[in-house]
Parts: C-alpha cells; structure tokens; sequence
C-alpha cells in the first residue's frame, strides 16, 4: 500500500497544485483594453480603411489621456474622405477654430498665388517701401527668405513676459493700429538669410506685401476688401472653405500670422488641399512648383520650410514633430495646440484642435502620429497589390 500511495503521489501533485500555476498565469497576462464608449466609437466611419476599434482608441487619447488635454476636436481625413470626428462638449462642426500661427500656412500659399499671377517676385528684394532709403540694409531682404523665416530683423516671438513680446506688441499693445508698421521698422539683428529666426512680424510683413500687390490704396478698407476678394474667389470658394474668418487690424492688413477662424472640417479641407500639392477637384489652384518650395527644408533650418513645419530635427535638436510618422509629413502648429499634420505619402490629414499649455505640446503630437503610424503607407499598398 506504501508503495501505491508513492507512486500516485507525482501524478496528484500537478492536479493539487493546477489553481495556484492557473492563478499565476492570469496575473501575469495583460488586462483587457477598458470597453470605449459609445461616444468614441460613433466618432469612427463604419470603414475607415483600417481597424474602427483601433482607430477609435487612437482618437479617444486625445480627448481622454491627461497629458494630451485640453482637446476640442478631432478630425480624421482618408483620401479625402472624413474617417474620423469628435468633438469635446461644447463644440461641434460648426464652431469656428482660431488658427494662431496655422494662419502663415494660407499666408504663404497666398503669396505664392500672387507670385505665380507675377504680382510679387520670389527671388527680388521685398518691396517694403520703409527698406528703400539707400544704405538701409533692410532693403536686401528678398520673399524667400521672409517665407523661410530668415530676414534678420530683430523679433521676440515668445521668450521672457507675454507683454513684453514683440508678437504681443504687435496684436494687442502698441503696433495693433498697424501691425505692418511696427513688423517693418524693426532693426536688422543679423545678416537677411543668415540666421533662422522664428516670427509672426514676419507673416505681417507678407500681409502687407500682398495688400500692396493688389491695390495702390492706403484706405483701410480697400486694402481689407482686395485681400479678402482675393483669398475668398482664389482660394476659400474653390476650396469650400465657407466658414473662415480672417482678422484684420485697424489699417486694413490681415492677421495673417496668427488671426483666422474657421471650423475643424474646414481647416481639415485646407490640408487635403495642400496633400494634393495644390489641385482640388482637378483644378490647380496653385503651381505644384510653390507647394514643393513650401515643403523643402530652409537653408538655415531643416525642420521648417516656407511658412511650414517639417518631420525632421529642427535646427539645433534633434527632436521631430511628428515621432514615427513618415518624414514627408509636414503641418501647420498654432499656439496652445492647433494642427493640422499631412502624411501625403499615407493620404491623411489629421487635425487637432484645443488649449494645450505651450511646452506641453510633445504628448499631443505623439498621440496625432500614433493614428498616422496606423495607416499603412500607400506606396508599400501598391507594391503589395502588383501581380
């Protein structure tokens, strides 16, 4: 009996012990997702071209994740199409976004109109009549280098008090009367193309440039009618971008670094715009040509382009904008949080719009490429269909 009870001893210790080794693996297995809510998943097309759970996970960190707050909306858009929209309580699609500086993003297109209709020269010095005194070295500055964000004027963007900013100044202190002549009088504090300056005095510049373009008049409302003419029939109608609003000062020049509203759908329709280098519905509304120009690396900063943010290391960090996103990926990025990222070689454009604390924005920019790095990439698409 010794003997029997000995040998089923090895054979009843596995059953005995079954619980606790069942126990152990169940703690060390990863815990289920947390079901999304009805919200989340409503926000997802039915076919959004890759997993709808996934997709929808994605979008719901931004509205839920700490570090990506505060979120107001979200749009998706595949191929033209809107695979993906949400909205945080409050807003909805048609609440007018402002665009802080994503405004220089359809400034520089409208220069590049007007260069393309032989208004303005890319490569010729900017006609700014207070440059033009001989021996003010200000009169060298040419458009690209404007564009690129490498005049030399001397510019305080954001550094130190928020009052005490020239971008403060400008809009809402001294220089609110005539933002073009308070950006315009500034000192060179480098050699125009040597040095990238980031500044929205810059975007003012080129504000006026256009309003000169178009019209001989000084009259406030002239300059004002013959821009919003211009961007209405040229580029807003054509576009369908019905609800943009863009501010003016007291003197008739736009706001165009930093004052343009308009509602998630529209700005979402600006990118697509801009992914098809230019066209919508088979009409190009501008040269291919200036698009490219817009999306190449500025000379003195590789990360930026003309009045465009780029997917690569900015100039002295080796950070990215869009981490893990495809290196085509280029955006327009608005204070506290405004962007529109394009992903052309993936056909998406994601907006995200709302009040993130400036030097906060990493978190939201990962959580935006996370939903670019979903998408496969339609060059690899293709070369996996070909026969």
């Amino acid at each position: 009996m010794r003997a029997m009870g000995s040998r089923r001893l090895p054979l009843i210790l596995p059953v005995i012990l079954l619980p606790a080794l069942i126990g152990c693996s169940r703690s060390d297995a990863p815990s289920p997702p947390p079901p999304l809510s009805p919200a989340a998943l409503e926000a997802v097309a039915e076919r959004p071209g890759i997993g709808r759970e996934r997709l929808a996970r994605a979008v719901d960190a931004l509205f839920t994740a700490p570090d990506a707050a505060e979120t107001r909306a979200v749009i998706v858009m595949k191929d033209g199409r809107i695979v993906a929209e949400r909205y945080a309580p409050g807003y909805h699609e048609n609440t007018r976004f402002i665009s802080w500086s994503m405004a220089k993003t359809v400034t520089a297109v409208m220069i590049g109109m007007l260069v393309s209709d032989g208004r303005l020269r890319l490569d010729e010095t900017a006609p700014v009549p207070a440059w033009q005194r001989p021996g003010d070295p200000r009169g060298e500055i040419t458009l690209r280098q404007l564009l690129q964000m490498r005049s030399g004027l001397r510019h305080v963007e954001a550094e130190g008090e928020p009052f005490a900013t020239d971008t403060a100044r400008m809009l809402f202190l001294d220089g609110r009367d005539d933002t073009a002549a308070y950006a315009e009088a500034q000192p060179l504090e480098a050699e125009p193309g040597a040095r990238f300056e980031y500044s929205s005095a810059t975007s003012i510049i080129l504000s006026d440039l256009a309003a000169r373009a178009l019209t001989t008049s000084a009259a406030p409302a002239e300059r004002r009618r013959v821009v919003q003419d211009y961007l209405r029939t040229r580029l807003f109608d054509p576009i369908g971008m019905t609800s943009i609003v863009p501010e003016f000062d007291a003197a008739g020049t736009l706001l165009g670094g930093s004052l343009m509203h308009a509602t998630a759908r529209d700005w979402a329709r600006f990118g697509e715009f801009l992914r098809n280098r230019g066209a919508i519905k088979g009409a190009q509304l501008v040269p291919t040509t200036w698009i490219d120009f817009m999306v190449r690396p500025s000379p003195r900063n590789p990360g930026y382009g003309a009045h465009v943010w780029l997917n690569r290391p900015q100039a002295g960090d080796d950070d990215v904008q869009w981490p893990g996103a495809p290196r085509s990926t280029f955006s327009m990025n608005g204070h506290l949080g405004q962007f529109v990222a394009v992903a052309p070689s993936k056909g998406l454009v994601v907006v995200r719009l709302g009040k993130t604390a400036e030097g906060a924005h990493a978190p939201v920019r990962a959580a935006m490429a996370r939903i670019i790095q979903l998408y496969p990439d339609k060059t690899a698409q293709q070369k996996d269909q070909t026969p």
